[in-house]
């Protein structure tokens, strides 16, 4: 037999022995193919595979290392030809049924195979799973979401006495955690007789991606007493940032990277779009467009994160503009998250008009189908800006059934347009359908138009099926930064150690306030308080007064006071904050539920449309 090298890969000479007495000579040329590292056509396979039946005995001692590298190239070129060729091999070793679990484990579309394979493999008598088999097994039913099946393979790992290998240990972690038992995935973690680098930087960004970001970020402080932080490290720190709206916290985490980590970190696309997307969460959108400017590369998430975040900040022209040339200057493909942010952009500015014209090109130019978010951006987008019945009309003729939070944007919006109360009742009825436990917001909403249709028996009576059901209005709570430490703040909070201070502020605050003449909106106050006093007390003890309150006695003058709030500002609380930017000459930034407000000389960036 005759073999030589191409550009393709292996050729065989048309003049092939078929004669299996003369095989001894075969192997050494067929191992020279199958040790090399690259992949190999299918199709030289098959010859390979070919020569192998026609030219090795299954008793010679070669014979299986052959076919377990024929299996690995198969599984990696074809794996419907490698199941096939697995299920052809008499007494497969463990290196084989690995193979095969491990392309399971890593297609797009067979990863429950992985696992019906290993439990085959367990009920096998001749082979015995190791060390190598587990993680491709736990990544399988991490991807699946498969708990029980998981938890089975876990067991069987400790049975075996597999419990204090890394590799595993590490595997167990990211399932558990994919999973949403960071319970068991912090055990798994804290019994781990040694650790590395990836055991602290899965557990870390399995509590960033659960919403845990104060634990992220004090593991992250633990694990530098044992290792350097890395390029994965610092994107799940960077994240947690964002999800804090901890601004010296980012910074300090780029000052970091800059500092101290490689130099190509400095250059990473995945680790700079991080850093956008935080800045424009944490209220620095001129930063972030500073990074974004920087990048040497960038990707279509850039992009999105910079277009998404203008749209957070409602600056609409700004993002659109950076859409513009996303496509037509740089020439890049949009994708299904770049038009949820055009759509944001549009809506957050009540252009509907062009919210209107980038659904029809994001369909028509694009081939994008829509999803129940564009659906949603552009329903919120109707109905705020009064359009109710179109936005019924579009309910109607989505492709998928609309959620609670579609229904939720149009009772928000009725209740704003003073819609009947028999279309508001429409709206909350369809909320309570589809959520078993429904938010307090709904009830308040529909207060609100019962109050305003002066039906005030209905109000008594929702306060009640409020009382029955257990439901209580979500607290207002607001956070301020103040040389990086995080001060909370709930509606009339008098648990801050300043607080006395703070309360005494808030007084010469009302005072500059009545003597320019302001008057309170009552329409953001608590229904449960009947006299106009008692609604006006309530008013000036929202969480977010407090925080500014505190921000101003706090910090240096010019310096701006930023504000996390966990529910939509009120219009009181909105009107209080503009005169107080102007009163005090200072800029405060507020992210509510829904966006960034930028109050500065009297005025907000939303322009009183939110």
């Amino acid at each position: 037999m005759a073999i030589t090298i191409s550009s393709t890969g292996p050729v065989f000479s048309p003049n092939i022995s078929s004669h299996g007495d003369a095989n001894s000579h075969h192997i050494p040329y067929l191992l020279q193919f199958l040790k090399q590292p690259t992949p190999i056509p299918i199709s030289h396979l098959k010859q390979i595979h070919s020569q192998t039946l026609r030219s090795i005995p299954t008793h010679h001692p070669q014979f299986l290392f052959l076919y377990s590298r024929i299996l690995h190239f198969s599984s990696l070129a074809d794996l419907h030809y490698a199941t096939r060729l697995f299920n052809n091999i008499p007494n497969p070793n463990s290196f084989m049924w690995n193979t095969l679990i491990r392309a399971y484990s890593r297609s797009t579309h067979f990863k429950e195979h992985a696992i019906a394979l290993y439990r085959a493999m367990v009920e096998e008598q001749s082979v015995v799973p190791d060390k190598h088999t587990y993680p491709f097994v736990l990544k399988a039913c991490a991807y699946l979401f498969c708990l029980f099946e998981g938890k089975q393979v876990h067991a069987h790992l400790l049975k075996l006495g597999f419990e204090s290998d890394l590799h595993i240990c590490n595997s167990l972690i990211h399932f558990y955690a994919t999973c949403g038992c960071l319970d068991l995935a912090q055990n798994v973690f804290d019994k781990m007789s040694e650790r590395s680098k990836v055991s602290w930087n899965v557990l870390i960004d399995s509590y960033v991606r659960a919403g845990e970001f104060d634990t992220a970020m004090n593991l992250f402080i633990e694990m530098q007493n044992a290792y350097e932080p890395d390029n994965y490290t610092m994107q799940s720190v960077i994240s947690a940032c964002a999800g804090l709206g901890a601004l010296s916290l980012g910074l300090w985490a780029h000052a970091y990277i800059l500092k101290k980590c490689d130099k190509n970190m400095n250059d990473d696309v995945l680790i700079n779009t991080c850093l956008v997307d935080m800045y424009c969460k944490c209220g620095s959108v001129e930063i972030a467009e500073q990074v974004f400017e920087s990048m040497t590369l960038k990707d279509v998430n850039s992009w999105n994160s910079m277009i998404l975040g203008l749209a957070l900040h409602g600056k609409a022209e700004s993002s659109l503009e950076y859409f513009t040339r996303m496509v037509k200057t740089e020439r890049f493909y949009p994708n299904s998250i770049t038009f949820v942010g055009v759509l944001n952009a549009c809506n957050h500015r009540g252009k509907v008009k062009e919210g209107l014209e980038y659904f029809d090109m994001m369909i028509k130019d694009y081939n994008i189908e829509p999803r129940l978010e564009h659906y949603g951006c552009l329903v919120d987008l109707l109905a705020r800006a009064g359009r109710i019945e179109e936005a019924l009309n579009l309910v109607s003729e989505m492709p998928m059934k609309p959620d609670a939070v579609i229904w939720r944007s149009l009772l928000d919006a009725c209740c704003k347009q003073q819609a009947s109360v028999e279309l508001s009742e429409e709206m909350a009825k369809q909320i309570f359908e589809l959520e078993e436990s429904v938010c307090s917001g709904v009830y308040v909403l529909l207060s609100k138009v019962y109050a305003s249709a002066r039906r005030w028996n209905d109000v008594g009576l929702l306060r009640k099926l409020m009382t029955d059901k257990g439901v209580t209005k979500e607290p207002g709570c607001s956070l301020v930064e103040i040389d990086g430490v995080t001060h909370e703040f709930f509606a009339g909070d008098t648990s801050h150690p300043q607080s006395k201070n703070i309360y005494k502020f808030l007084n010469k605050i009302e005072k500059k306030l009545e003597s320019i003449g302001y008057s309170p909106d009552y329409s953001g106050a608590p229904l449960v308080d009947e006299a106009h006093d008692g609604k006006q007390s309530t008013l000036r003890l929202h969480s977010e007064r407090l925080a500014i309150a505190f921000g101003l006695l706090s910090l240096k003058p010019g310096m701006p006071i930023r504000i996390f709030k966990n529910l939509r500002v009120c219009n009181d609380c909105h009107k209080v904050t503009k005169l107080i930017s102007e009163i005090y000459n200072v800029e405060i930034i507020v992210r509510d539920r829904a966006r960034f407000h930028h109050f500065k000389d009297g005025t907000c960036s939303c322009m009183d449309y939110w």
